[in-house]
């Protein structure tokens, strides 16, 4: 059996993080951890069926621990990852902290790294695409909720070299809970409710370098993305549609069966037949990312569409998924 501790558990992504390995019948939880509730059951925080005690931080059991996923901000993930390292335990890290792979690029979307050593050895926790290495790794970081999506549609592309743009435009919208837990202005009830609003569109969102790094890898040379992310007035699930040109000669049909072939035997990339777009309603409560594409009405242009729940395959899911392959388990074990 598996023990799993969960740093941030009171988060949006700690919460269904717990959900999830409550279910998974290879793991128990070792500890909850929270700043703001140590002390405190579970079920008196959130409503519900956790009857954890939540812990401090600093008093979390790690000696009694093999895999801590951290639900914490970026900055505080990285000298919790090290810490739990340290202790001998792995680590799946739901920041940003380990995502990037250059330090100079994180320093300038995120001030300085407070352990830059560790860069190196993290692998990017993409399972369909980085499987091989996950599976022997001691640190994974998890892959951002707006990334996932269009980097799992672009991957197949990019790497048979049929995508013709050096800039890729992605057109994504997210639920609030994507925010995450503590409120703001724009994401009380009032401010979402009947309302629909971009932010930190064009090339100022901090998903952009992972997005990039990514589909560079992919591709073998320099692609820029037009990123404009949306708030969408629901609590969780994320679309986005990508816009691209590939040689004429490819057909929705072609496309489609090159997605099929990539992704077979994947049991969370769920592609949907010429014809058929992706919705919230394919994956919200899964681990699926969907994916679809149409014409965009020129010769050899297309709009992809991808879907996923922000909260499973863009967090909690995608990080449990992560730690079946790091400790040889059913991948799916645990997951919708």
């Amino acid at each position: 059996m598996i023990r799993a501790g969960i740093y941030g558990a009171t988060g949006y992504a700690g919460h269904e993080l717990l959900d999830i390995l409550a279910r998974h019948p290879g793991v128990e939880v070792a500890f909850a951890a929270s700043e703001t509730y140590a002390g405190q059951r579970y079920s008196d925080v959130y409503p519900c069926a956790h009857e954890h005690v939540l812990v401090a931080p600093d008093a979390v059991p790690l000696d009694r621990t093999d895999v801590a996923f951290l639900c914490t901000p970026h900055h505080a993930s990285a000298e919790i990852g090290k810490r739990v390292l340290d202790a001998g335990c792995k680590c799946v890290d739901l920041s940003a902290d380990f995502r990037l792979r250059d330090v100079a690029v994180y320093e300038q979307w995120y001030g300085e790294h407070p352990v830059p050593d560790l860069l190196p050895e993290a692998v990017y926790g993409l399972t369909e695409v980085y499987r091989d290495r996950i599976g022997g790794a001691r640190l994974v970081a998890n892959p951002g909720c707006y990334p996932t999506g269009p980097l799992l549609a672009l991957y197949p592309l990019l790497r048979e070299g049929i995508v013709a743009d050096e800039r890729i435009i992605i057109d994504a919208k997210s639920g609030v809970s994507g925010a995450g837990a503590t409120p703001s202005a724009k994401t009380h009830y009032c401010s979402v409710s009947e309302n629909f609003s971009a932010y930190n569109i064009g090339h100022t969102h901090r998903h952009v370098p992972e997005i990039e790094q990514e589909l560079c890898a992919f591709a073998g040379r320099p692609v820029r993305v037009v990123f404009s992310p949306h708030l969408l007035p629901v609590v969780r699930g994320i679309l986005s549609t990508i816009y691209i040109s590939v040689d004429p000669s490819w057909t929705p049909e072609r496309l489609v069966a090159l997605w099929r072939d990539a992704y077979a035997g994947e049991p969370f990339v769920q592609v949907l037949g010429a014809g058929k777009l992706a919705t919230l309603a394919h994956v919200v409560r899964t681990n699926r990312c969907a994916l679809s594409l149409a014409p965009a009405g020129a010769e050899g242009e297309y709009i992809l569409v991808t879907a996923l729940d922000n909260l499973v395959k863009g967090a909690a899911g995608q990080a449990v998924q992560d730690m079946n392959v790091m400790f040889g388990l059913d991948e799916t074990a645990g997951l919708l």
